[in-house]
C-alpha cells in the first residue's frame, strides 16, 4: 500500500543516517587548529631531518679529518725515525772521517821530515857543480851545508830549493873560499832553508 503524506513532515531519519551525515560535515567542515596542528609538524619534521643530515656531514667530516690527521702523525713518526737514523749514520761517519784525518796527520807528521829531508838532497845532487855536507832540520829552519865550484852554482841550488815547494825563503848564511882545495876553485857555503806551513808546504810548483 502507498502511503502519502499530506501533512509536509518530513520522516525522521534513522540514526545511521545521522551519523553518517555527522561524519561528512565534519569532514567537510573541519578544524582550522587541525591544520595548523598539520602544518606544524610538517615544519618540525623538515627541520628535525635538515638538522640530522647538517649533524652528520659534520661527523663524517670529523671523521675525516681524524683520518688524515692520524695519517699525518704516523708519517710524522715515520720521518722522525727517519731522521734519528740518518743523524745516527751521520755521526758514525763524522767519527769515522775524524779518525781518518787523525791517522792521516799522524802519517804527515812522521813522513814529512823524511820527505823534506829527501827532497833537498835529491835536489843538492841534481843541481850542477854542488855537493851537500851536511843537513839538519831544525824546526821551523832547514840547515843545508855544502861545496859548490861556483858562486853560480849556489845560487842555482837556491833557486832549485825554492821551486820544491817546501820552503817559504833560501837564504845564504855564509860562503867562503875552501882553501884545503888547491887545484880547484871551491866555495863552502851554509843556506837556512825557513819552511812553510804544513798546510801551505808542496803547492808551489
Amino acid at each position: 500500500m502507498i502511503r502519502i503524506n499530506l501533512l509536509g513532515k518530513s520522516k525522521p531519519k534513522s540514526r545511521r543516517s545521522a551519523m553518517a551525515t555527522t561524519a561528512i560535515e565534519f569532514e567537510s567542515g573541519g578544524s582550522p587548529n587541525s591544520s595548523n596542528a598539520m602544518a606544524a609538524i610538517i615544519v618540525l619534521a623538515i627541520t628535525v631531518g635538515s638538522i640530522w643530515w647538517y649533524q652528520t656531514q659534520l661527523n663524517n667530516q670529523a671523521l675525516e679529518i681524524k683520518k688524515q690527521m692520524d695519517a699525518a702523525q704516523r708519517e710524522a713518526q715515520q720521518l722522525a725515525q727517519t731522521k734519528a737514523r740518518f743523524e745516527q749514520r751521520q755521526a758514525v761517519r763524522d767519527e769515522y772521517e775524524q779518525r781518518v784525518k787523525i791517522i792521516d796527520s799522524l802519517r804527515a807528521s812522521q813522513s814529512g821530515p823524511v820527505d823534506l829531508l829527501t827532497t833537498v838532497s835529491a835536489t843538492v845532487n841534481n843541481t850542477d857543480e854542488v855537493w851537500l855536507v851536511a843537513m839538519s832540520d831544525a824546526g821551523n829552519n832547514v840547515n843545508v851545508e855544502g861545496t859548490a865550484l861556483s858562486s853560480n852554482a849556489v845560487a842555482n841550488l837556491m833557486t832549485n830549493l825554492m821551486k820544491t815547494g817546501y820552503f817559504k825563503t833560501v837564504e845564504i848564511k855564509e860562503a867562503y873560499q875552501d882553501e884545503a882545495e888547491k887545484k880547484l876553485q871551491a866555495f863552502n857555503f851554509s843556506l837556512i832553508c825557513e819552511k812553510l806551513p804544513p798546510n801551505a808546504a808542496g803547492k808551489k810548483s
